[in-house]
């Protein structure tokens, strides 16, 4: 098994795939060949069709982990077997997209506010001025921050394109401020070890501790940011395609989720029933019976 992982993985690599995406997918390979207690080579579509309604009827896992093991199996039997995927015989499952929580603004500002500590404030921070993913967050570098033109450089974004976020003027001030205390050399955000960075779980447990210290409900994840970064532009009539572009989305049908909300407000339209009783209040009084 070890030298079908082996290419695998260097297939993986000649594409460019992301570190995080090399390893979920290898993992969901993994899962997949423990599952079918077979080797590779004798698995066929029905191993696989069997494994995915598994992971659907009996673990009743989400949609979008459904679509990852889906995606990793598929790419294993195209780049490392030769197989022709044959897509009628095994259809991806429709991806549900949930409605993204959303904090307030009020609700932002009382988190940071809140957040006595320099550095966890400087994170979050971070976060939701730019608008970042966690991943994102997690390994940017001092050299990534450039005041002169206000911009922070992501240099390897979902699907390992680079992009530019906004920085904004209060984030630098809070940044160098961190910067003056705590010196990191090298990664803006290190973790214990500072030749590495904070990790996945240390920021969200962060962000978990803000959430309860502002005394927010259902404050969602540290990806909470990201979407209350894009609707509150939104709400304020920034264009979507700029927000698009900020996010690094590689399509704007991912971006206009944010108009779940927002649209109404953005075009100034109103509930039917709130025109009626407008229109009412227009009536005159001598008019009526």
């Amino acid at each position: 098994m070890n030298h079908f992982y082996d290419q695998y993985q260097y297939t993986m690599d000649i594409r460019g795939f992301a570190e995080i995406t090399k390893k979920t997918y290898l993992n969901h390979l993994q899962l997949f060949f423990r599952f079918t207690k077979k080797s590779p080579g004798q698995c066929g579509y029905d191993d696989v069709r069997r494994y995915l309604h598994h992971l659907i009827v009996a673990r009743k896992l989400s949609s979008y982990y459904i679509n990852i093991a889906y995606s990793a199996i598929k790419f294993f039997y195209e780049s490392t077997l030769r197989w022709k995927w044959e897509m009628k015989h095994i259809p991806r499952i429709p991806r549900k997209r949930p409605i993204p929580r959303v904090l307030t603004e009020t609700a932002v500002k009382a988190m940071l506010e809140k957040t006595e500590n320099l550095k966890h404030r400087a994170i979050l921070s971070t976060a939701y001025s730019s608008g970042l993913r966690i991943s994102e967050l997690m390994h940017l570098r001092i050299k990534d921050i450039d005041s002169a033109n206000m911009r922070i450089y992501i240099r390897r974004g979902k699907g390992g394109a680079p992009r530019t976020a906004i920085l904004s003027k209060a984030n630098l001030l809070l940044l160098r401020e961190y910067w003056k205390e705590y010196r990191p050399k090298e990664w803006l955000f290190p973790g214990q070890d500072q030749s590495k960075p904070l990790s996945n779980r240390t920021v969200q447990t962060i962000y978990k501790e803000a959430v309860k210290r502002a005394s927010i409900e259902d404050g969602g994840s540290m990806h909470t940011l990201r979407h209350s970064f894009a609707t509150h532009l939104l709400n304020h009539g920034e264009n979507l395609n700029t927000i698009r572009e900020l996010l690094g989305h590689s399509s704007l049908t991912s971006t206009t989720i944010y108009l779940h909300v927002t649209q109404a407000q953005l075009m100034g339209l109103k509930s039917p029933q709130d025109m009626w009783v407008e229109e009412s209040a227009k009536e005159d009084p001598r008019d009526a019976d």
